[in-house]
């Protein structure tokens, strides 16, 4: 990363497959992989970044499909937003077709990929808290033909980093076959940036409900007592019935487990939430309400 102001790349590589933009990154360290460009292109020509090189990812045709493995969904990471929101991928993984439907206006729909939402971690990358919630792993490429797989969740909290030479290639979700919600607030009317998201997903083979929340924090958050707490009220054989008043409260849970509330002072008195915050809670609260409504109704 650099603040000079931008110039033009001095080498664009054009590879055909994974292991060969993986040899090209190796052979290149100062080399930026780049798919479609969203976040990227934003950075250079705000004078934030000024890659020496380029690695094109738009000719690998492996990485650009899915396929099933499993009982899981392969998924390439060169899949754009527009690709997965149409009605066929809706029908195998509706929370990540929702998310890639919200991700903004055609345009970025359109050149936008998955892999390259994992890679930049930007805290409102709208398909980051879906697959936090489904438990998504990562095949990461890398050089000589390795492959290694890790948790979406270890590379988005930084547990684990992509070593020099590897590129993100394919996303492992498991098919739940069950409902799946996401939800997300801009702040303002038709698509934008997400002021918080919600993603949510039934579990029925284990009984159990899986949320997590983006955009507040820098990577998705799981409140997990939360997730087990509601999932102990919902009957599962019966309808997946669930009272009223348990939607409220796992949304009020949700919140105040994401936007917990001040520490103590020495004296005991607690300063309340400032304004901006206490309506974020208050919309996270909302979101969580209504997505676990949505998938038990």
């Amino acid at each position: 990363m650099t603040t000079h102001a931008p110039q033009a790349a001095q080498a664009v590589t054009l590879p055909a497959t994974l292991d060969e933009a993986v040899a090209a990154l190796t052979a290149m360290p100062a080399a930026v992989p780049v798919a479609g460009g969203t976040d990227l292109m934003a950075a250079v020509n705000s004078g934030q970044l000024r890659p020496a090189a380029l690695v094109g990812l738009g000719r690998i045709s492996e990485i650009r499909g899915w396929q099933y493995q499993d009982g899981h969904a392969l998924l390439g990471a060169g899949l754009t937003h527009a690709r997965m929101g149409r009605p066929d991928f809706a029908a195998l993984i509706p929370a990540l077709a929702a998310s890639a439907r919200a991700a903004g206006p055609p345009q970025i729909r359109n050149a936008g990929t998955l892999g390259g939402n994992i890679a930049t971690a930007a805290p409102t990358g709208d398909a980051l808290p879906v697959l936090a919630a489904l438990e998504a792993t990562l095949i990461i490429a890398g050089p000589g033909g390795a492959r290694r797989e890790i948790p979406v969740s270890h590379l988005l909290a930084g547990v684990e980093m992509l070593r020099p030479g590897e590129l993100i290639g394919y996303v492992r979700v498991p098919l739940l076959h069950a409902p799946q919600v996401f939800l997300k607030a801009t702040g303002r009317t038709g698509p934008g940036r997400s002021m918080a998201s919600v993603a949510l997903v039934l579990d029925p083979a284990r009984r159990g409900v899986r949320c997590a929340v983006g955009a507040i924090a820098p990577m998705p958050l799981r409140p997990l007592d939360a997730e087990q707490w509601v999932a102990q009220l919902i009957d599962w054989d019966n309808d997946r019935a669930i009272v009223p008043e348990a939607l409220t409260a796992f949304g009020e849970y949700v919140a105040a487990a994401c936007i917990p509330d001040p520490v103590p002072a020495e004296d005991g008195s607690v300063e309340p939430l400032p304004p901006a915050v206490l309506h974020l809670r208050r919309t996270v609260a909302a979101l969580a309400r209504r997505a676990l409504g949505r998938a038990l109704s």
